[in-house]
């Protein structure tokens, strides 16, 4: 993918490196892209990054030879992709640099998937403006939480449960279990979760009914996803990775109507930030009994 989209009539540069061009991303933006990134105060270390385009697909906007706006998208399901990383550079806003990068990626995502497929994404309030233009709809927030937690709280469980590090043979049940809590089948990004973070299970005799998986992200660590039966075993779960570091950062972006936020602040684990919830299509279907109390990432939904 590749196309000259748009010229600056008042720049006096010379007409070429006044021509915005579209191109797939490659790991050899990641430097740019991690540039971008800070400037917005985001906090992806660039290996984050590079880990994400791994197992997605990635689209810069460059100008003058700069890279001036991004975007990465994940499949996840035969109809559904999540988007992510939507940054346009603070010098080019108001060009409408945003609107033409988006509009090539719905693009994209409709030749792969077909025309009727579901898009998903988590806005900033800036972003939302635009996503709105472009026929997305708010389904629910995503609330940040972090900060160093130097307690390590005692979450009883019910009889016959107990948590466990996940091993090898539990893959494919967490896989099942983030798949039916969250309705994103995402094959790839679970293989790589796997391989970068370490989990914790929670079972019921034989069974696997819950899963939180703890990572390097960031300034320091990430617990997500989490998926549980209900609020007092997501705390649970939550609490083995708490224990295991005290006194080290911890972030959680959690489901507005989780209800762990109360929890999570009387842990130090403040709430900073709050994104919403979009989508351009039919909302992904999330099933019973498994139910999604935090995200992998605001990138990747």
């Amino acid at each position: 993918m590749e196309r000259e989209t748009m010229q600056t009539s008042a720049d006096p540069q010379p007409a070429e490196s006044r021509t915005m061009r579209l191109r797939a991303m490659t790991q050899d933006d990641i430097a740019g892209l991690h540039a971008l990134s800070k400037a917005e105060q985001w906090p992806h270390r660039a290996e984050d990054l590079a880990d994400m385009l791994a197992v997605g697909t990635g689209t810069v906007a460059e100008l003058g030879g700069e890279i001036v706006g991004t975007t990465m998208w994940w499949r996840a399901g035969p109809k559904v992709a999540t988007l992510g990383m939507v940054i346009v550079s603070r010098r080019h806003r108001g060009a409408g640099i945003g609107r033409i990068v988006m509009e090539s990626v719905l693009d994209q995502i409709a030749e792969a998937l077909g025309g009727d497929a579901t898009v998903q994404l988590n806005a900033t309030e800036d972003g939302l403006p635009l996503y709105r233009k472009l026929g997305f709809t708010g389904i629910g927030e995503i609330l940040q939480h972090q900060g160093a937690a130097f307690q390590a709280p005692l979450v009883p469980l019910g009889p016959g449960e107990r948590i466990r590090p996940m091993g090898e043979r539990d893959g494919a049940v967490v896989d099942a279990l983030v798949r039916a809590g969250s309705g994103l089948d995402r094959p790839s990004v679970m293989t790589l979760l796997r391989e970068k973070a370490h989990g914790v299970v929670l079972t019921q005799g034989d069974e696997v009914t819950g899963a939180a998986l703890f990572r390097r992200f960031g300034r320091g660590y990430v617990v997500g996803p989490v998926i549980a039966p209900d609020m007092v075993r997501a705390q649970a779960l939550i609490a083995q990775w708490i224990g295991s570091r005290s006194g080290e950062f911890i972030r959680l972006d959690i489901h507005g109507n989780s209800g762990l936020g109360p929890w999570l602040e009387e842990l130090g684990l403040v709430r900073v930030g709050r994104v919403v919830t979009m989508v351009k299509g039919a909302e992904p279907p999330a099933t019973a009994p498994a139910t999604a109390f935090a995200i992998v990432s605001q990138a990747l939904c």
